[in-house]
């Protein structure tokens, strides 16, 4: 692949990859239901932030890391690079906390620094010992470095074998951000677990390696580093660019004269012969600025841009983890949602009289003319007739209960019901629940939940206006009549002045002898198609003397065959006024008791289908096709 597709192939990675991490945040943060490992705890999500982030699509630079465990010399290599006592050393171990980096001349004017270790606080280098000190900041201590080549960094780092795992931590940061490691091992640190993971992650990310073998006894120990070798490659993947030799010489090493001596790598072929050690010092820091920079990058960003798309490693098992667990969700919540349905049984109907007296009220209020008058002049005279029966009944019962407050009654039986059942099922959900449902259930039971919610219903309840609650729905279902089917509402109309004619009449006949004169009368007008009408067509003919003598069921018998219809009618209604009831419980029940639990494990159980699931698989899918 030549520059230019180099070029074009890595542009449209870095838009991929500025677009995959929001989206991956956003995804983590809707996933928090699911409780997946954070992505701050995932290999490639750190590889993603901490090195394709900040450095694709930058400018070609290098960054060397020189890393290794605890007391193998890795201070007096980095001194070497630096050509000064850049890091602290000392024949103890001096346990290098922070990392030191050493920057081209003039590289800060071209590149912001903090991007480049955005998980470090950036400090201007003034003394070597810096690095030793204890702190809970990850620091990164920078000086520049005249004699390097303008595009390579070089840091020295903490130890990755060290008993704190903070330095475990800032070692891996480096490591992701860096393009080669300068792996300093020694005859007793080249296979310990701790080195051998740490470069177990380099391999796979493909960073170039070039292993130094220090504190060398030689020439005794020519025999015995290619074994080293092998067994470091076996365990960590790592093929190493170049293999360097340096001796036990710690006056060397302190006076900064320490020599590199290159090794050939040892081949499988028995046929070939090994060159004889070739003893020519090599200045490491001149062998570093010969490094095909361009095509050392371009080989380390590919080799994180595959381990971010691994499918066993990357992105793509994360996704499935989120989308195993979002499923499972779903089927679980699925299953407590049809076996835990709160069925209210019997809530209670507003009187049919309370019905009809509002559908006669919204009527009279839409008449005009002289049916507006006719009306208005009988509910006066009904009004006087009905007087003394309504006072003889006073006389004999006493003073009834208003039919409204009577139906606040039995609607606050039907709620406390409703509650109870609502708490012995979430009880239920919780036992029944999976590790994500059950934690958040008995949290909405904890404590006096259920007495708290009973005081706030009882509080609303006794001051709602159910007569406005059942003005408001009449008014939408006769508006909604108008508006969905304007020929038979205009059928109704004509009722209605109808029956304005005949009620003078039929209001005297029926205080003297009953129903049957104006049944006769409005009969004619109803037949099977008028069956639909609006409630007020049938009550009006009778006006309020019907529900008063005759019953709230009083139908004059011509009319009987529309009463399936008349029937559908007043169940319409009674659904509405049920409906808004039941809400307005249920968004109490929501809002004060459950919260945001409902939305959010819906939203988790449908998580596939968000935007961020989508945009993260989109943003890979197309990486993959890069690659």
């Amino acid at each position: 692949m030549d520059d230019a597709k180099q070029d074009a192939l890595f542009h449209h990675c870095a838009t991929a990859v500025r677009s995959l991490l929001p989206a991956l945040l956003k995804l983590e943060r809707e996933a928090e239901m699911l409780q997946p490992l954070p992505l701050a705890e995932r290999e490639w999500f750190e590889l993603l932030r901490q090195k394709l982030v900040p450095q694709l699509g930058e400018q070609a630079f290098l960054v060397v890391a020189v890393v290794g465990g605890t007391n193998i010399g890795k201070s007096v290599i980095f001194n070497h690079l630096a050509g000064s006592r850049a890091s602290a050393t000392s024949p103890l171990a001096s346990g290098t906390k922070h990392a030191t980096c050493l920057v081209p001349e003039g590289f800060k004017a071209q590149h912001e620094l903090q991007a480049v270790f955005p998980d470090f606080e950036l400090h201007e280098w003034t003394d070597a010992s810096l690095a030793l000190e204890e702190s809970d900041a990850h620091r990164l201590f920078w000086r520049v470095a005249p004699e390097l080549p303008p595009s390579l960094l070089v840091l020295d780092t903490p130890d990755i074998d060290s008993d704190a795992r903070v330095n475990w931590v800032r070692a891996d940061a480096v490591r992701r951000s860096a393009d080669v490691l300068i792996a300093v091992l020694t005859q007793q640190k080249y296979n310990d677990a701790a080195v051998k993971e740490f470069f177990r992650k380099a391999g796979d990310e493909d960073k170039a390696v070039l292993v130094i073998f220090n504190q060398c006894v030689l020439p005794e120990d020519e025999p015995y580093w290619p074994i080293w070798l092998d067994t470091f490659c076996r365990e960590t993947h790592i093929t190493p660019d170049a293999v360097y030799l340096t001796p036990n010489d710690r006056r060397a090493a302190e006076d900064l004269r320490l020599p590199f001596f290159e090794r050939h790598l040892p081949t499988n072929d028995a046929e070939q012969t090994t060159p004889a050690p070739d003893n020519t010092p090599r200045d490491l820091a001149a062998d570093l600025a010969k490094l095909r920079f361009r095509e050392i990058r371009m080989r380390t960003l590919l080799g994180s841009l595959h381990e971010l798309t691994h499918p066993q490693r990357g992105i793509p098992a994360y996704l499935r983890e989120v989308r195993l667990a979002s499923e499972d969700l779903g089927r679980t919540a699925t299953r407590l949602t049809t076996d835990s349905v709160v069925q209210v049984r019997n809530w209670p109907s507003p009187a049919n009289s309370l019905l009809v007296a509002e559908i006669r009220q919204w009527w009279h209020a839409h008449q005009e003319g002289w049916a507006r008058t006719i009306n208005s002049a009988y509910n006066t005279v009904g009004s006087g007739l009905l007087w003394p029966i309504r006072a003889a009944r006073r006389a004999l019962q006493g003073e009834p209960e208003p039919p409204m407050e009577d139906y606040r009654s039995r609607e606050w039986l039907a709620v406390l019901g409703v509650v109870e059942e609502l708490f012995d099922k979430l009880q239920w959900m919780a036992d029944s629940g999976n590790e994500i449902i059950r934690p958040r259930i008995e949290a909405v039971l904890r404590g006096d939940a259920r007495s708290r919610l009973l005081t706030l219903l009882r509080q609303k309840h006794d001051v709602l206006d159910f007569e406005e609650e059942l003005k408001s729905v009449i008014d939408q279902e006769m508006r909604n009549l108008q508006r969905t089917k304007p020929d038979l509402f205009g059928m109704y109309r004509q009722l209605n002045n109808v029956s304005a004619v005949v009620r003078p009449v039929t209001s005297v006949v029926l205080f003297s002898i009953g129903f049957g004169p104006a049944g006769e009368m409005v009969a004619p007008f109803l037949g099977h198609a008028a069956a639909s009408a609006v409630v007020h067509v049938f009550a009006d003919v009778a006006g309020g003397a019907t529900a008063a003598i005759a019953g709230e069921a009083a139908v004059s018998g011509a009319a009987s065959s529309g009463t399936g219809m008349l029937q559908a009618w007043f169940h319409r209604m009674h659904s509405a006024f049920t409906a808004r009831r039941a809400s307005w419980l249920t968004q109490l029940v929501h809002t004060e008791l459950l919260g945001a639990l409902p939305e959010e494990l819906n939203a988790a159980a449908g998580l596939t289908k968000s935007e961020a699931f989508i945009e993260v698989q989109k943003c890979v899918t197309k990486l993959e096709g890069l690659l």
